[in-house]
């Protein structure tokens, strides 16, 4: 059995603070943990610092979304898959696309070595166009050699995060979705297995709109016109799923959360 733990959209400083204050203990009590890290450099991306913070406290792969090629420097860490296990969203079309939207981990649990595949998809339902994730995944799945598969499934659309996991239901762990940083209550186990909830939330700060400082949004919503966004800055919080994995099947599945304790939450 593999006890699993994934972490929401990682957002910005507040979000990499809160990951390095939460991560290394909550992964003393699993066999493998991913990290999505969309959204850890200033919001937008992954960076070399984050990424390597990342890994620091404990990530075991770390996934992405639409905004993987924010940083330049992104190119070169997916190069160096040893030293940093990333999954960027596997249905682009381009055959040269640097890293790879899948990555298999042969993992050390108490009962032995357990076989795991992450998969990164993204969704096409109100975001850039990317190839079908429906058939990147069906594509992928014809593989015998996978094991167990997690699927963080970056997308906007509920309907179409609760698709992908009705789609999948049986074939793979899990389906979990990621990029609207709002916590999901819908958590459970579909009829053959595959464990689901629409979106794991994010860490990031907790006074914010999805990450951002309120004054920003606010303002576009009332004035109509652009506005500057930023980070938001005060305290944070650390979003997650717990997911127990037997022999390709997912045996339980459990939100968690928490916030930052000791900073003082800004104002607009």
């Amino acid at each position: 059995m593999i006890k699993l733990l994934f972490v929401g959209d990682v957002f910005g400083q507040p979000g990499r603070r809160m990951l390095g204050k939460t991560l290394p203990d909550l992964r003393r009590d699993v066999d493998f943990a991913i990290v999505n890290m969309e959204n850890s450099a200033g919001g937008f991306g992954m960076h070399r610092d984050a990424a390597e913070g990342a890994l620091r406290a404990g990530a075991d792969c770390m996934t992405l979304g639409n905004h993987a090629w924010q940083h330049r420097d992104i190119n070169k860490l997916m190069q160096d898959p040893e030293n940093y296990p990333i999954v960027r969203p596997l249905n682009y079309a381009d055959p040269a696309t640097p890293g790879v939207g899948w990555r298999t981990f042969d993992i050390q649990t108490k009962e032995g070595t357990e076989r795991l595949t992450v998969v990164n998809l993204l969704g096409r339902v109100f975001m850039d166009q990317v190839s079908n994730p429906f058939s990147a995944i069906d594509n992928l799945l014809e593989r015998d050699d996978l094991g167990s598969v997690f699927v963080d499934f970056h997308a906007e659309a509920s309907s179409e995060k609760a698709g992908m996991a009705w789609h999948l239901d049986g074939r793979v762990a899990a389906v979990i979705g990621t990029h609207t940083h709002v916590p999901t209550a819908d958590t459970r186990i579909l009829p053959h297995g595959t464990a689901f909830q629409t979106d794991a939330g994010f860490t990031g700060p907790h006074d914010s709109i999805i990450g951002s400082d309120p004054a920003g949004p606010v303002a576009r919503f009332v004035t109509e016109r652009p506005h500057r966004y930023a980070v938001a800055e005060g305290r944070a919080e650390l979003n997650a799923v717990y997911v127990q994995i037997e022999a390709g099947r997912a045996m339980s599945i459990e939100r968690y959360r928490a916030v930052e304790e000791g900073v003082e939450a800004d104002g607009l």
